[in-house]
C-alpha cells in the first residue's frame, strides 16, 4: 500500500477475545485489500476519518465518516477499503464464535437474533445503517486504551469493558427511533464535522451560532440533530469532553490542577474544581491520591 504512511497499533488478548486500536496515516487516497480466513464476530468502531469499504461476505459496500459502529459476523473476511482522509482511527473487538454465543444468547431481542445467525454460521451485520458512537461508548473505549491494570485484573477489566460495549451497542440499535430527524447523509456529515470542531477546540469552543455557520447548517437542525446523533446537547458534549480530558490528565500526568484547568478552557481553577466535582463527585486534587474514585465513572 504505497499510499499508507504510518501505522500505530495497540492490541490486547484475553481468552476468546482480541482487542485492537489502530491509527493509520496516509499520503493520499487509495485502495487497500485485506483478507483472512478467521471466523470472527467483530464490534467495529470508527473513531476518526472517512473511508468506504466493500465486503463480499456481507454483499454490501459502506461509505463511513468518523464516530460510527456496527456488529458483524463472517466466516472469513475479504475487504476492499478506500481511505478518504489522511488519518483513520479505528477500534475493534473480535470474539471467537464460541465466546460470543455465550454472551449474546443473554442479550436483548436484536442481539439474540444476531446470535442465532452466528450459531447457524450465516454471515450477518447487526444493521445496514451504521449508528453513531455516543459518549458512553467513547468513554469505555478510552478506558480500554488507557487501561492501568495488569495481569489477571487487566484481563478481568478488559473482559468486563468488552461486554459493556456490546451491551451499549445492542441497546443503541434496539432503541434507535424508526423515524429519525436527520434524514440526509449531507446533514449527518455536517453534524459529524461539528463534533470534530468541538473536539479540536475544546478549550475555546465555538458558540452555537458560530458552529452552525462553520458547518453550514441552521441552528435548529444543529441542536436537534446533534442531540439525536450523539445523545447529548452541544454544551453537554463540550462539558463531557473537558471533564474526560481532565480526568485523563490527572491520572496520567503530573500537571498541576491549575494548569489543567486553563488547558481545558476554564477561566479559574475554582470554576474547574466546581465543574469536576459536579461531574465526578470529588475534587480534582483527590484523584491522584485515590485514582479508583474516578476510574469507573464515565
Amino acid at each position: 500500500m504505497e499510499h499508507l504512511k504510518t501505522v500505530t497499533s495497540q492490541s490486547w488478548q484475553i481468552e476468546g477475545i482480541e482487542i485492537g486500536h489502530n491509527v493509520m496515516g496516509y499520503k493520499s487516497s487509495g485502495l487497500a485489500k485485506a483478507s483472512n480466513d478467521n471466523e470472527r464476530v467483530r464490534m467495529h468502531f470508527g473513531l476518526q476519518g472517512g473511508y468506504s469499504f466493500y465486503c463480499p461476505q456481507l454483499g454490501s459496500s459502506y461509505d463511513l465518516l468518523g464516530h460510527h459502529n456496527n456488529l458483524l459476523y463472517t466466516k472469513g473476511l475479504d475487504l476492499e477499503v478506500i481511505n478518504k482522509s489522511e488519518c483513520l482511527e479505528t477500534f475493534g473487538i473480535n470474539f471467537t464464535p464460541e465466546a460470543f454465543i455465550k454472551i449474546g444468547q443473554s442479550g436483548n431481542d436484536m442481539l439474540k437474533a444476531f446470535t442465532e445467525k452466528v450459531i447457524r454460521q450465516e454471515n450477518v451485520i447487526l444493521s445496514p445503517y451504521w449508528q453513531t458512537n455516543h459518549l458512553k461508548m467513547q468513554e469505555v473505549i478510552q478506558e480500554i486504551i488507557h487501561c492501568q491494570y495488569s495481569d489477571a485484573l487487566k484481563d478481568l477489566f478488559l473482559l468486563s469493558k468488552s461486554i459493556e460495549l456490546l451491551v451499549l451497542q445492542a441497546d443503541l440499535y434496539q432503541n434507535f427511533p424508526a423515524h429519525s430527524f436527520i434524514q440526509s447523509s449531507a446533514d449527518r456529515k455536517k453534524l459529524l464535522e461539528a463534533r470534530e470542531l468541538l473536539e479540536q477546540n475544546m478549550e475555546n469552543p465555538p458558540t452555537i451560532v458560530e458552529l452552525s455557520k462553520l458547518v453550514g447548517i441552521n441552528e435548529f437542525k444543529l441542536k436537534k440533530g446533534f442531540k439525536e446523533l450523539f445523545h447529548t446537547t452541544v454544551f453537554g458534549f463540550v462539558f463531557h469532553q473537558r471533564m474526560s480530558h481532565a480526568k485523563r490528565l490527572l491520572l496520567d500526568t503530573h500537571k498541576p490542577v491549575k494548569e489543567i484547568a486553563y488547558e481545558i478552557g476554564y477561566s479559574s481553577p475554582q470554576h474547574f474544581s466546581n465543574a469536576f466535582r459536579r461531574r465526578y463527585g470529588v475534587a480534582p486534587n483527590r484523584v491522584r491520591k485515590n485514582p479508583d474514585v474516578v476510574r469507573s465513572i464515565d
